[in-house]
């Protein structure tokens, strides 16, 4: 019988480690938190019944990440936080003591080093007593100051994250495609490249302060102090007297905010931490948890089990994905009547048969529909071999890396593949229909009813239809068509950056529109042009920020006649405005400023950079020979930007000082 538990042991942490190490190094998710929880609870309670535990258990193993680079050890070590589901044993565990409460963010834990207000290391967590140093990569993430108020040592542990929105822009736009947010996040800390780090908008968000020199107490107090330096912390709540009614009533209210997607980061459960920190750190440290270090509560999944209807094969972007379509059940407070079961390897993995197949469904942390198992399979999984959309015949790829199993179209063509194209193209920085989100294209696209950018403008000939369609209804519908009506004027700009042209993002738009009309680089690009410009074969090379490259590829796009026949029958459905290029005034005319730090009475950075080149000046992003000022509102800063301008003889001024000499806002 021992033999058999062992063997069980044995099987449970090869599972549970092989997730774990995918999960925290940016290879996707092999099971999700419900599926991981109940394997871990089921280990934990065997290792009691054996009085064993094998030495790679994750029961006392710290889940490592990989990033390659120079290691270095903690000067203090990240242990990781006891689990529990029940209130009443965060109750237990506070012994009537304050406690706060503050989000389980869901990314990858940095620890942040300062020596006399001065930055000094960045280091992951590695395996909690030796990360990877990444101190270069400092400057790409948010949230991580240069220089800070305290003096001494000090030593700060938080997460780096990414937004769901970023996450969503980032996927929409790459080539690469990541399961979630925590795995763009780790991903994006392997790269070497700062400026292609800083385009994946990483932030770090303090939750801890580790050490300081400075007489601080509580943790309420050191959280504060993180801020007076500058730091954003941890959304957080203190509840001073931690009963069971309490600690379940500000549980729920936080998990409301989980619900109605309040938190724009990803967050997979809270931690809850005493105020009084000398008498947290008199717990003893049991594996890798030390005792009073902190409680993280993970949610209770509630489940219910339902009979599958049918398989909706989803076209969107890359893959043709398998959706769970089951009779309706309530989960959450909401009605879930649909799971994505993301690709055929976990279709097969939790035995997908077809109608009359009985399931078991949850809301992953709150959110997300997911299909937790199979309680009875009836019948074969029956995958398509032509493409819903377009009818081009099917193929199975095979990653090499993860050996996962994808459906792919095979017609280049195919509208579902242009999935993010069209995202970008309704989106904010595009066109701006307003409501109309990724998904939403797919429902219209998997339909039928929109091939190429000009059919989102024919919408209106489906409007009872869209009516009709789930998690709309009546108003939805008109308030949808209403925005795709606003959306037919279009400024030039946005209309350029839409189109999603291979290397012409806004600042590239910018750039054309500033030397040609809409129509003329339409014209030029396609070689439909009588107009002789510099360049030749490559007219737009010449222009300040563009260079031959990206030059080559927006002649090539356009000399696609499919893209030009595109362009003109969005043309004929919207009306495109340009502003004028010339600017607006002359107070910083033949002048070079380079803008850094915070600033306060401009918006941020880019309303000061418009004010400057509406004046006739320009703008770049280091300081050289050719800068005539730079504004920085530290003046006394020692920065690098600071020095060099001092060097050169360039006068360093605040954004006072400019609006004085320059203008108003």
């Amino acid at each position: 019988m021992t033999e058999d538990k062992l063997r069980k042991m044995r099987e449970l942490v090869d599972t549970l480690n092989e997730a774990a190490d995918a999960y925290y190094n940016g290879q996707g998710e092999r099971m999700s938190d419900y599926e991981w929880d109940a394997m871990f609870d089921q280990l934990k309670q065997l290792e009691i019944e054996t009085g064993q535990q094998l030495p790679d258990s994750p029961t006392n193993r710290v889940s490592e990440d990989n990033i390659t680079g120079q290691k270095e050890e903690h000067e203090f070590p990240a242990l990781s936080l006891a689990k529990t589901k029940q209130p009443e044993e965060l109750v237990k565990w506070a012994e009537g003591r304050p406690i706060w409460l503050s989000w389980k963010l869901d990314g990858l834990t940095l620890v942040v080093t300062f020596d006399n207000g001065k930055l000094t290391k960045v280091v992951t967590r590695g395996n909690g007593h030796v990360g990877t140093n990444i101190t270069h990569l400092a400057p790409a993430i948010a949230g991580i100051p240069r220089e800070i108020k305290a003096v001494g040592h000090v030593v700060v542990r938080g997460e780096c994250v990414i937004s769901y929105e970023d996450f969503e822009q980032f996927n929409m736009e790459s080539d690469e495609e990541y399961a979630n947010p925590r795995n763009l996040a780790s991903g994006s800390l392997t790269l070497k490249d700062v400026d292609e780090v800083r385009q994946r908008h990483l932030r770090w968000i303090p939750f801890t302060l580790v050490y300081t020199e400075e007489a601080v107490d509580s943790w309420g107090a050191r959280m504060d102090w993180l801020e007076m330096n500058g730091m954003k912390a941890v959304e957080r709540e203190q509840i001073a007297q931690p009963t069971l009614q309490n600690i379940e009533r500000v549980i729920a209210r936080w998990t409301e905010k989980v619900t109605d997607k309040e938190n724009p980061y990803p967050v997979d459960g809270l931690v809850i931490t005493y105020d009084d920190t000398a008498f947290a750190q008199t717990g003893s440290v049991t594996g890798h948890h030390a005792t009073r270090a902190g409680y993280a509560f993970k949610w209770q999944d509630e489940h219910a089990d339902t009979t599958l209807d049918h398989i909706e094969w989803s076209c969107a972007a890359s893959t043709i994905s398998p959706v769970a379509v089951f009779s309706p059940v309530e989960l959450e407070g909401t009605t879930v009547k649909r799971a994505s079961l993301c690709n055929i390897s976990e279709c097969e993995r939790l035995g997908i048969g077809s109608r009359g197949t009985r399931l078991r469904v949850i809301k992953a942390n709150k959110i997300i529909p997911k299909v937790i198992r199979v309680d009875e399979k009836i019948g074969e999984l029956e995958i398509p071999d032509c493409c819903p959309v377009c009818g081009a015949l099917t193929r199975i790829s095979i990653s090499p890396a993860s050996a996962t199993k994808t459906l792919h179209c095979t017609n280049a063509k195919c509208p579902a593949k242009q999935l993010r194209k069209f995202a970008r193209f309704v989106s904010k920085e595009g066109v701006n229909i307003d409501g109309i989100s990724e998904q939403t294209v797919a429902k219209f696209i998997n339909l039928g009813w929109v091939k190429e950018y000009a059919d989102l403008y024919r919408l209106k000939d489906h409007a009872m239809e869209i009516a009709a369609m789930e998690g709309f209804g009546e108003k939805s519908a008109r308030n949808l068509l209403r925005s795709i009506e606003k959306a037919r004027d279009v400024e030039a700009r946005r209309f350029l950056y839409a189109l999603s042209i291979p290397l012409c993002g806004q600042d590239v738009c910018k750039r054309l529109l500033g030397a040609y009309p809409l129509r003329e680089i339409i014209d030029i690009a396609s070689g439909k042009s009588d107009k002789i410009v510099p360049g030749g074969d490559t007219p737009f090379a010449l222009i300040a920020g563009i260079g031959l490259e990206k030059s080559n590829r927006i002649v090539e796009w356009f000399h696609d006649e499919e893209n030009l026949m595109m362009v003109e029958k969005l043309l004929g459905q919207v009306r495109v405005s340009q502003e004028s290029n010339e600017p607006s005034g002359e107070k910083c005319k033949g002048l070079t400023f380079v803008v850094t730090g915070d600033v306060t009475r401009y918006k941020n950075r880019n309303e000061l950079k418009a004010y400057i080149e509406g004046q006739g000046g320009k703008v770049t992003g280091s300081v050289s020979k050719s800068t005539n000022y730079l504004i920085n509102n530290d003046v006394a800063s020692v920065s690098t930007k600071n020095q060099k301008a001092r060097q050169l003889g360039i006068p360093v001024i605040s954004e006072s000082e400019f609006i004085e000499r320059f203008g108003s806002e």
